[in-house]
């Protein structure tokens, strides 16, 4: 699996059942809420240290997830895209990169065209059956609780960083 992994340089995640749970909490003003993880945010900020960059493809549109995104230092973020290949083509072309350095993490059927394009595809353990089937590796994390920091590592570990990392954090 690492040989997969040793050209990754970026990494595009779904939001919600990847980033989040999947549940969407609306208070009595119609506000939308969504819980992130911190060490899934960590993960992501420890890939970027690396350079390898991270982008996010959903489809919904929410200003949380702009907020996240913002928060994170992630500047490719597609909301509201219902054909996510179209997006995944666009940040190609933007980017210059090709599927054999892209990886992808995503749950559900609407993930499935890009997660058969790149190098390589997770799911996490909760994913639909349909997004499990096509991926490389399922987490044994679920969404929303630390299968993205799984990924990440993965990456780290599979570039040749993580004794880096593990220096870093005296492990």
């Amino acid at each position: 699996m690492y040989d997969k992994l040793s050209d990754i340089r970026l990494l595009l995640l779904d939001v919600d059942g990847v980033m989040t749970d999947g549940g969407i909490i609306y208070d009595g003003n119609g506000l939308e809420t969504k819980v992130f993880n911190v060490k899934d945010g960590h993960g992501i900020k420890m890939l970027q240290r690396y350079g390898i960059e991270v982008g996010i493809i959903t489809g919904r549109t929410s200003l949380v997830v702009e907020i996240r995104a913002r928060e994170l230092g992630i500047d490719l973020v597609y909301q509201g895209a219902l054909k996510k290949l179209e997006s995944y083509e666009d940040i190609k072309q933007k980017t210059g990169l090709l599927d054999s350095q892209i990886a992808y993490v995503g749950d559900d059927v609407i993930d499935v065209p890009v997660m058969r394009r790149v190098i390589f595809a997770a799911a996490p353990a909760d994913a639909l059956i349909e997004a499990r089937t096509v991926a490389h590796y399922v987490t044994s994390s679920v969404g929303g609780r630390g299968a993205v920091r799984e990924v990440c590592d993965l990456i780290l570990k599979g570039r040749g960083f993580w004794n880096e990392v593990a220096a870093r954090y005296e492990l």
